[in-house]
């Protein structure tokens, strides 16, 4: 067996289940398989294989998944690929091949069931690796952030339980003004050149990866600047996006064989750990330009994400939205929230109205980070904070965003019941950097570090009780 070209990458992981994607290299008109094998950790005897066939349909990826593990456990595989002499083999036939798997062995760990454990995630986005002509340039640039990542996490405590993507991963439009990728082969190879750098490989073969797209996953302010050409472009980035990214998040529903459903209805998704949930919003799809009623949300979405705030019992709700909640920046801003006033008060009404406890919108997009507190003026219960956490790469061509760039010194927001009043909670980091999310049971910490893993501020986000 061989190693897989991408992969293997942790995808949604439960108390009992885990998703697993890996990609294999074509081999003309020869059926390819992809198997892992696993254990937990100690012991001795494998599982038995787990297969799939792969067809270049899906650029010969698959999603594997295991289910009925133990939970709160380590467990450790092995994952890869190969093509047998026989043309004929099925998925059940292989089973009995002899097989010599890949000597790596990687490792996971299934949630907790204990609701009230202190927990941890990784939050980052934009990760500008710069490709051209189907070369990455400089990759270790844009793959060493990674690495410090992963010293993190042999010394966290608690232990980190995933980490999220929120958005830009690749740049489907990088170099756009001399190169733009539009076909659906360039597109690809740019996720197989991204994801299979070795740090981000290692990180994410052990650590569940949760992802959400944004513009650069299509284009640069998608859909504003989109124009009658793109269409192509379009089908092709979500199809790649698809297979990529959206193909082992919970945006799948599994089949009553315990199999991914393929079928794709929306690609904002939710998933609960503990006492803690997220709700991972698909804020560059769904959006409404138009005069009559602007929406950056769907209305299904408003409505769904609106249910679960007034409804979970969650002690601590996450809204991931890729593009900035607030603050807004003093240039105009037509692509985050900033443009979307009418919708983004609602949710903010829908909070303090139901007084929901605990909410935290986490986003990226702006290449920089900041952590931030909303009040309201006459409602001394409501407050809603927000952690922004962006660039994992910069490019050398784009600014960081820096403390000038948003306004600070006026509400967010005037009404007849009040003004939303917001103050930034920390100082504005202006260089690559991700943060390492740390919820106990009275705060919220949060922790940027360098690409180096040095601590850069560290934010503390009181929570409230009961």
């Amino acid at each position: 067996m061989f190693k897989p070209t991408v992969g293997p990458i942790i995808g949604h992981t439960t108390t009992n289940h885990v998703r697993i994607f890996l990609r294999a290299d074509k081999q003309k008109d020869a059926p390819v398989f992809a198997g892992i094998r696993y254990r937990r950790l100690g012991e001795e005897h494998w599982s038995k294989g787990i297969f799939a066939k792969l067809d270049s349909t899906r650029d010969m990826s698959e999603v594997m998944t295991l289910n009925d593990l133990a939970a709160d456990t380590d467990h450790e595989y092995q994952a890869g690929w190969f093509s047998p002499m026989n043309p004929v083999h099925t998925v059940e036939t292989v089973q009995e091949l002899p097989l010599q798997w890949p000597r790596q062995i990687h490792r996971f760990r299934t949630r907790s069931s204990q609701q009230t454990l202190p927990r941890a995630y990784i939050v980052g986005s934009c990760r500008y690796l710069r490709i051209t002509a189907g070369i990455a340039s400089a990759p270790h640039v844009g793959d060493r952030i990674f690495a410090s990542i992963s010293n993190l996490l042999e010394q966290a405590e608690p232990p980190v339980s995933a980490m999220l993507m929120t958005g830009d991963q690749i740049y489907v439009d990088d170099l756009n003004f001399v190169a733009p990728d539009r076909e659906l082969k360039d597109i690809l190879h740019k996720y197989r050149v991204a994801f299979s750098q070795p740090n981000i490989a290692t990180l994410m073969s052990g650590l569940p990866t949760y992802m959400i797209l944004d513009d650069h996953e299509i284009e640069d302010n998608w859909p504003a600047n989109k124009n009658k050409h793109d269409e192509l472009l379009y089908a092709n980035a979500m199809k790649a996006y698809e297979l990529y990214q959206a193909s082992h998040s919970p945006a799948h529903e599994l089949s009553s064989t315990g199999q991914i459903n393929r079928e794709l209805h929306k690609y904002w998704y939710q998933f609960t750990e503990g006492d803690i949930e997220w709700f991972v919003t698909d804020s560059r799809t769904r959006r409404n330009l138009s005069a009559a009623d602007r929406r950056i949300l769907d209305v299904e979405q408003e409505h769904a994400l609106c249910t679960w705030l007034i409804n979970s019992p969650a002690r601590v709700k996450f809204v991931v939205t890729s593009v900035m909640f607030y603050p807004d920046c003093k240039r105009s801003d037509d692509d985050a929230w900033q443009a979307f006033p009418e919708q983004r008060l609602r949710l903010l009404e829908t909070i303090r109205t139901h007084r929901i406890k605990n909410v935290i919108f986490v986003s990226g997009d702006v290449h920089g980070s900041l952590t931030s507190r909303l009040t309201h003026s006459e409602d001394p219960d409501f407050e809603v904070h927000t952690i922004v956490s962006s660039p994992l790469c910069n490019s050398k061509m784009l600014p960081y965003a820096k403390a000038s760039t948003f306004i600070l010194d006026q509400p967010l927001a005037r009404t007849a019941a009040g003004d939303y009043q917001h103050e930034l909670t920390g100082e504005v980091i202006s260089q690559d950097n991700f943060a390492h999310v740390i919820v106990d049971t009275e705060q919220i910490q949060v922790r940027y570090h360098d690409r180096d893993g040095n601590l850069l501020q560290s934010t503390g986000i009181e929570l409230h009780q009961g």
